[in-house]
C-alpha cells in the first residue's frame, strides 16, 4: 500500500514538473519580438576635421588620425551614438544565446583604438589586442568594478571579464600615446546599438511591449532630444519592424 502511494506521489511530481515546463515553453513561444531602427543626423554644418597631435613612436604611429569624437557623414549621418535598453530584467530572445560567451575585441591599431565605441555583455569577454609594432597600454577603469591597465607588446593580447553592469560608457585610454581614446559600455543584456558611419542603427529581437531606452554620445553625454529628458525615452515595441525614422540632433549639442 505504502509502495503504491509512493509511486503515485512520484508520478504526481513528474506530471507537475512536465506541466510547469510546458507552461514555460508556451510562455516563451507566445512572446513576440520586434526590431527598432532609425538614423541619427547631425543638424547643422559638419565640424571641420581636427588633426590629433601624434608625437611619439613615429615609425609605429605614422598614420595620421583626426579627432573622431564627432563623426559626421556627407549626408549628416552621426556615428557613434550609443542606444541601449534601460528596462531591468528584460526578456532576451533565444538567438542571443549564440553570442553570449563571445570575445569582443578592442584593438590598438595604427596608434588608434578600433572600434572607437565598444559594447560588451557581462557574459562576454573583452579581448584587448595590439596589432601595432610598438607597445601600448590600455587603461580600463569601470565604475565600481576592477580596473586594469595591461601593457601590451607588439602582437600582445589580454582578456578581461567584467563583474558589474555600467549605466554609462566609460573612457579607455593609452598612457603611452595620450591621443588614443575610446569608450566601453558593459550591459547585462544584448539590447544595444552604436550608430554606424551613416548614422543608422538597429536593435533586433526586442521583446514586444513598453521599454525604456537611453541615448548617449561621448561629447554630450546624455543625448537629449525632444521628449528625451537626459537622453531617456519610452517606446512601445510591436512585433516586427519599429522605425524611429530620422532623429535630428542640433549641432549645438556637440560644442566642446
Amino acid at each position: 500500500m505504502q509502495h503504491n502511494l509512493r509511486i503515485a506521489s512520484l508520478a504526481a511530481v513528474v506530471a507537475a514538473a512536465l506541466l510547469t515546463q510546458s507552461a514555460l515553453t508556451q510562455s516563451a513561444s507566445a512572446q513576440q519580438w520586434g526590431t527598432l531602427k532609425g538614423k541619427f543626423v547631425f543638424d547643422g554644418p559638419a565640424p571641420a576635421p581636427v588633426a590629433l597631435r601624434i608625437d611619439k613612436d613615429p615609425e609605429c604611429c605614422k598614420v595620421k588620425h583626426n579627432d573622431d569624437s564627432v563623426q559626421v557623414a556627407a549626408d549628416g549621418g552621426l556615428a557613434n551614438v550609443v542606444l541601449y535598453v534601460r528596462t531591468p530584467k528584460v526578456a532576451v530572445h533565444p538567438d542571443y544565446e549564440k553570442t553570449a560567451k563571445d570575445d569582443v575585441v578592442i584593438d590598438n591599431k595604427t596608434c588608434h583604438f578600433e572600434p572607437h565605441i565598444v559594447v560588451v555583455r557581462l557574459t562576454q569577454t573583452l579581448l584587448i589586442k595590439n596589432t601595432d609594432t610598438c607597445g601600448h597600454n590600455t587603461n580600463v577603469a569601470p565604475l565600481g568594478d576592477t580596473a586594469i591597465n595591461p601593457l601590451l607588446p607588439p602582437a600582445g593580447e589580454f582578456k578581461h571579464t567584467f563583474r558589474r553592469q555600467q549605466n554609462l560608457p566609460f573612457p579607455v585610454s593609452c598612457n603611452i600615446h595620450p591621443w588614443m581614446k575610446a569608450h566601453v559600455l558593459v550591459r547585462d543584456n544584448p539590447y544595444f546599438a552604436v550608430s554606424a558611419a551613416d548614422g543608422t542603427f538597429e536593435i533586433k529581437n526586442l521583446p514586444a511591449g513598453d521599454l525604456e531606452f537611453q541615448a548617449w554620445h561621448e561629447v554630450k553625454g546624455y543625448l537629449e532630444h525632444t521628449g528625451w529628458p537626459k537622453g531617456k525615452f519610452k517606446q512601445s515595441i510591436k512585433a516586427g519592424d519599429n522605425d524611429l525614422g530620422t532623429i535630428k540632433l542640433s549641432a549645438a549639442l556637440f560644442k566642446k
